[in-house]
């Protein structure tokens, strides 16, 4: 390897690392900010409700309405954070994500070897979301393989659509990974991302 090509990728490495720390704080941002105001307003409007008289005909109603309303707001903010950068991604890894993600989608998660790279972990991470999203609506239960080699994550996709192989190796390489898929429409697809 070359000064240049280890600078490029040293380089394109950083920006990857930046880009998910930004996302990363972006989540933070939407569930410690937003999501705690929204559940401070709705103790609130328990707590006016306590202090309203019972007889003003349909204000103890239509608070419990608003309530409800902000709790709804509340689970669909929670969900957006979620897809910018789960919370359990970054606090416990890619294994504990996935396997939170398996208990409501079709996914078997066989997770070895620790932590990675935050880049990493996102870039895997999302790489398996996409996956998912693309199959279809009857569909069968993929199986992911997490493991850390020589070269740092090993993830094999299996009984997945292979032509999602365009998909997933635009997002791989973006952090020097690469990717290839197996013969056969469904079939398996495998990454490696190097790590540090």
């Amino acid at each position: 390897m070359t000064l240049d090509t280890y600078n490029a990728a040293h380089s394109a490495r950083r920006r990857a690392d930046e880009h998910w720390s930004r996302r990363r704080d972006l989540e933070r941002q939407l569930h410690d900010g937003a999501a705690l105001r929204i559940a401070a307003l709705a103790l609130r409007l328990g707590l006016l409700a306590q202090k309203a008289p019972h007889d003003i005909g349909d204000l103890p109603h239509d608070i419990e309405e608003l309530q409800n309303q902000l709790h709804l707001i509340q689970q669909e903010l929670r969900a957006v954070a979620d897809r910018i950068y789960p919370p359990l991604l970054h606090e416990a890894g890619l294994g504990p994500a996935l396997c939170e993600l398996a208990s409501s989608t079709p996914l078997r998660v066989d997770a070895g070897g620790g932590r990675f790279d935050p880049a990493v972990e996102g870039v895997a991470y999302f790489v398996i979301l996409g996956v998912l999203a693309a199959l279809p609506p009857a569909t069968r239960t993929v199986d992911v393989v997490i493991r850390r080699d020589a070269d740092g994550l090993a993830l094999n996709l299996g009984n997945v659509d292979t032509g999602q192989i365009g998909a997933v190796r635009d997002r791989v390489q973006w952090v020097g990974g690469a990717a290839e898929a197996g013969d056969g429409l469904i079939g398996t697809i495998k990454v490696r991302i190097p790590c540090e």
